[in-house]
């Protein structure tokens, strides 16, 4: 259903969060997901039993061979990212990290990116707020973390959610990533309707565009409605901005669609004589 809905409204990304294989047929859904023009990207997070930014030696493995498998099961769906919180718990720490911590996940996100890189799936690693994260939350620290992975295959997922909450200045920050952005979530200050909460889209878009990013762009929303208990409750949705997702994934199409042509106008405005 999703899958078709996806295709209907005109993306050509569809995002699966906490994927689980075991509750599908990965052939049928990799060949739907082919005929339909579709591809596919899988974002997760891990839990403090397998955390890799932990202390705790068996929960750093448990952590590696979750996110092998994830990788795998991207694979076998025929998707070509892993995307997520991928190097922490997905949750509200009450603790600063550790320099231990740090250097256990930035050694097994290195690990990860080379099975990554051999079953051809991209590994972004998503930069989010204080409150689902201790580690990666601004741009700057992300580009830290992945330059100390030495690995040419992992790179930054940025969410302007997340942004707006953590980055002085998210154009600023869009910039300064560069080419290291794998993955860019669109979403609103309050989880809804684009437009309806307190994000600049035109600062976003305009650096988007200095940076020259093509790889995607995906549309975020958040409502009970649609989304599994378990993520709702680790992204706090207490309260439903939506409930029919219908109209809102038509807008957010239009919406991005727009405030991409407005910018490219602003470009070709401001390099008049």
């Amino acid at each position: 259903m999703a899958l078709n809905k996806t295709a209907e409204h005109g993306y050509r990304t569809i995002e699966f969060a906490y994927l689980r294989p075991e509750k599908f047929n990965l052939d049928r859904l990799a060949k739907l997901a082919q005929s339909l023009d579709v591809e596919i990207g899988v974002t997760m997070g891990l839990g403090f039993a397998n955390d890799v930014s932990s202390e705790d030696a068996s929960a750093v493995e448990a952590g590696k061979r979750t996110l092998s498998d994830a990788v795998h099961a991207v694979r076998d769906i025929g998707g070509n990212k892993l995307g997520g919180i991928l190097y922490s718990a997905h949750t509200k720490y009450n603790r600063a990290p550790t320099r231990k911590g740090w250097d256990n996940s930035v050694a097994s996100i290195a690990a990860i990116g080379d099975v990554a890189k051999e079953a051809n799936v991209d590994l972004v690693l998503e930069v989010v707020n204080r409150f689902e994260t201790n580690l990666l939350n601004t741009t700057a620290q992300g580009l830290k973390f992945i330059s100390e992975t030495g690995s040419d295959h992992v790179r930054l997922h940025l969410d302007t959610f997340h942004m707006n909450i953590e980055e002085a200045n998210p154009a600023a920050a869009i910039r300064l990533a560069g080419d290291k952005i794998g993955y860019f979530h669109i979403g609103e200050s309050n989880r809804g309707y684009l437009g309806d909460g307190t994000i600049n889209f035109d600062l976003i878009f305009d650096a988007l565009l200095d940076i020259n990013y093509e790889r995607d762009v995906v549309f975020e929303s958040f409502s009970t409605a649609v989304v599994d208990e378990g993520l709702s409750l680790a992204c706090a949705i207490w309260r439903d901005t939506w409930t029919d997702n219908d109209p809102l994934a038509a807008h957010a199409k239009r919406y991005i669609e727009l405030k991409y042509e407005e910018a490219k106008r602003r470009r070709v405005t401001s390099a008049r004589p």
